[in-house]
């Protein structure tokens, strides 16, 4: 029996199910069918050993990224084959299926030390959620080059979900970007003159847009140094420096309230469980009476735990939380916000970050040569597993939309959800 077949029976009994793709091992012998969507190359033993220290999603992702791993042709359908958007790979493996895989893995050389992970792993320190290791979790993330994001995110540079009235082709990201940031302006009903606050401002496209189609004047806080100086460059090109400001800062710095509005795009996933009540907090002591607060974040399903040993948390958004919608609301409401609205935008990211993995595979040799191979496989890998997590209805996102009410109750809100979604 080759080693590409023993391999092929090593997936089987740990899936519980045929992988449905073709197995190529790192002796060149090859097994499974013809026309398989995908085909797995372990390049190494040491590829093995690594599923065999963390047989999760962490020893899978530490092997792709390191190279160890190789999967051409469909990816999406590799990564659903290894269980990635779904709760669980079914009941689990009995004592008599880990024996048997324990042996055919001893077989092909896979017992020896733990391989070290990739370099790309984050090593953070200090106490969780602090203002310095925040700091310096969003480095990690952010600060990997702006021009890597221009390939990746399109010409408009915003990484949150957008708002698709029809799936691409049809819809480019770029115009579905725009009505993401055109649907935010008309939920916070903004209007000239008014002050804007955007916490997690990115590379400043919400205020850009706010600005140039709304006539707001605004400031976006960021603890990205690239994208606080890209930023920048952007408002300066636009002639907007008069109307923007664009701070390097911690949300729980920003004094100079009050704004009348306040939109969070894509950054509550970064404040985590312990913290998410003093962020609602400073949010709503920010804002004026009757001003809007829009919250647009991901969402994990209640009753769900997250893993610190996930690859996202390891390699991707370090001391990221997702929070069920429940808590987002609550923390919200605590903090004298009334929560008026809410809409879930889960399919919307699907389609959002398969684009995104088009554009990054579109201009790999540019991205590689930018961030080197294994951060482009970071990207690649948890691009194309959150699209199949959103598909499945794993994780979802939401746009929360609420109101600081006056001290005798009054929101200024419209009465109907039409009007809302007009910029009523």
């Amino acid at each position: 029996m080759s080693a590409a077949d023993r391999l092929r029976e090593l997936l089987h009994d740990v899936l519980g199910q045929d992988p449905g793709l073709r197995v190529r091992a790192w002796d060149g012998s090859e097994s499974g069918p013809e026309g398989a969507p995908a085909t797995v190359t372990l390049r190494s033993r040491r590829a093995l050993r690594r599923l065999a220290w963390d047989p999760n999603e962490l020893g899978l992702g530490r092997a792709y990224v390191s190279g160890d791993i190789d999967v051409d042709g469909d990816l999406y359908a590799a990564l659903r084959m290894a269980g990635v958007g779904r709760p669980s790979n079914g009941p689990g493996m009995g004592w008599s299926e880990r024996a048997k895989a324990g042996r055919i893995a001893a077989r092909l050389g896979a017992v020896g030390r733990r391989p070290a992970p990739p370099p790309e792993e984050a090593r953070l320190s200090g106490e969780l959620h602090t203002r310095r290791r925040d700091r310096a979790a969003v480095s990690h993330h952010y600060d990997v080059g702006n021009d890597f994001y221009r390939h990746v995110l399109g010409p408009s540079l915003v990484y949150s979900c957008a708002v698709w009235r029809k799936p691409p082709p049809a819809c480019s990201l770029e115009d579905a970007q725009r009505d993401k940031l055109d649907l935010v302006c008309r939920k916070l009903a903004l209007t000239s003159g008014m002050r804007l606050l955007d916490v997690g401002c990115g590379w400043g496209s919400m205020l850009l847009h706010a600005a140039s189609e709304y006539g707001v004047s605004g400031v976006g806080i960021t603890l990205s140094n690239e994208q606080a100086t890209l930023a920048r460059k952007r408002v300066a090109e636009a002639g907007l420096t008069d109307r923007i400001e664009i701070r390097l800062q911690d949300y729980r710095e920003v004094t100079d309230g009050p704004f009348d509005a306040i939109s969070s795009i894509g950054m509550a996933e970064h404040v985590g469980e312990a913290m998410v009540r003093e962020y609602a907090a400073i949010l709503a002591a920010l804002v004026r009476p009757g001003g809007r607060v829009l919250n647009h974040a991901i969402a994990r399903r209640a009753g769900t735990r997250p893993s610190k040993s996930s690859f996202i948390w390891r390699y991707v958004f370090p001391d990221g939380e997702l929070l069920p919608l429940e808590t987002t609301v609550a923390a919200l409401e605590s903090a004298g916000l009334e929560v008026r609205d809410v809409e879930a935008l889960r399919e919307h990211y699907a389609l959002t970050l398969r684009e995104w993995v088009n554009n990054l595979e579109r201009n790999w040799a540019d991205c590689v040569r930018l961030v080197g191979e294994g951060r482009a496989r970071v990207w690649r890998v948890y691009m194309a597993g959150s699209a199949l997590s959103f598909e499945s209805g794993m994780i979802g996102i939401n746009q929360v939309l609420a109101v600081r009410p006056s001290a005798d109750g009054r929101s200024d809100m419209p009465l109907t959800r039409e009007a809302l979604l007009l910029g009523g």
